[in-house]
């Protein structure tokens, strides 16, 4: 959006109002609307920028489901502060933590069409646009950091990443995540203890299928709901990384969590690929150099928090269970093996053979 000489809180409410092609790489009457984003491996979607500094301010608007003091926001920080500086003040960043803008299932379709959110955080969710996505939410899959970290840097990565552009999202970097555990009122050291525990699950079809193996009863609902659903008894449990189950307070209403790291995955950063191909070659170069800055930023804050989470929740007053993890994963797995299509299975394979200690 270019901005003009009216007043400073006036263009703020514009910004906030218009976002990326509509809030960040929209335009004012005098100048056309963003490009179409074009198909995946199309040259036009690497040549349809505008030209390098056309005069125009824009806005980009990064919405996320975590709050103040997660990794993601410092991150989202640190990426705000470099693309500003760098830009030269041509790119404006606004950053709205907590799931001020809804769901990540609603940023996602906000970005989609670009209705005021421009970056989001995510990964399996994807699935709805790309089903193959999906196969990030797959339990038991990734066994270790170094084995995550070779799929995300390898030709699986690769492909996975096209399918993130074919689903309209420009891939600027990603956020490992630590292993998810289950919280509980209750010690639960097998599959047999899950038998109708009503469990919050994130809106992952691969996520469900896997706590149906076990006998769960698995609800997805947004994270905004968990902790009162929790303390209402609406659920008894939920699962997340140590890091969410922290900074969400849930060792204020769950006793124990469940050892059962059932999932190690990543979330990518997201931004709208019609928006990024709105701006400048110039500004495309700022976001993505941005990105890999907010990655590596986030990544040394999320190492240093994984050292202390655990110790931290049991000053809170919560205990940790360990469970027959091979019982979890021999269920879980071959619970969503069953249910893979036939190119969700051959990623499954790729990811399963990029294991460095396979």
């Amino acid at each position: 959006m270019k901005l003009n000489k009216k007043p400073f809180a006036l263009l703020l409410t514009a910004a906030m109002a218009l976002s990326l092609a509509g809030c960040g790489g929209g335009s004012t009457a005098s100048t056309t609307a963003a490009p179409a984003a074009a198909p995946a491996g199309d040259a036009a979607a690497d040549t349809a920028a505008p030209a390098a500094d056309d005069g125009q301010t824009y806005v980009i608007n990064i919405g996320h489901i975590n709050d103040e003091r997660d990794s993601w926001h410092l991150g989202s920080e640190k990426f705000k502060e470099y693309v500003e500086e760098n830009s030269g003040g041509r790119i404006q960043v606004n950053i709205y933590p907590s799931s001020q803008l809804g769901t990540e299932v609603d940023m996602i379709q906000s970005i989609l069409t670009q209705g005021g959110c421009d970056i989001t955080f995510t990964g399996e969710s994807m699935q709805t646009y790309q089903p193959d996505l999906g196969i990030i939410g797959m339990p038991y899959l990734i066994k270790s950091d170094e084995h995550m970290e070779a799929v995300l840097t390898g030709e699986v990565g690769a492909e996975l990443e096209g399918l993130m552009e074919k689903s309209g999202m420009k891939v600027l970097g990603y956020f490992t995540r630590g292993p998810r555990n289950v919280t509980a009122n209750k010690k639960i050291t097998s599959p047999a203890d899950m038998n109708n525990f009503v469990i919050r699950t994130p809106q992952s079809a691969m996520t469900v299928a896997a706590f149906e193996a076990v006998g769960a009863k698995p609800t997805p609902m947004a994270l905004a709901e968990v902790f009162t659903s929790l303390q209402q008894g609406t659920i008894e449990g939920q699962e997340n990384p140590l890091a969410m189950i922290q900074n969400s307070s849930f060792y204020e209403v769950q006793d124990y969590v469940i050892r059962t790291e059932h999932l190690r995955a990543w979330v990518y950063i997201a931004m709208g690929l019609e928006q990024f191909n709105a701006l400048p070659a110039d500004l495309q170069q700022v976001v993505l150099d941005g990105g890999k800055e907010m990655q590596k930023y986030e990544h040394e804050i999320f190492l240093k928090n994984e050292e202390e989470l655990e110790s931290k929740l049991v000053e809170e007053g919560m205990e940790f269970v360990d469970v027959d993890q091979k019982a979890f994963s021999d269920a879980m797995t071959n619970g969503v093996l069953a249910v893979l299509t036939d190119s969700q299975k051959a990623l499954y394979e790729k990811i399963s053979a990029a294991n460095p200690d396979a």
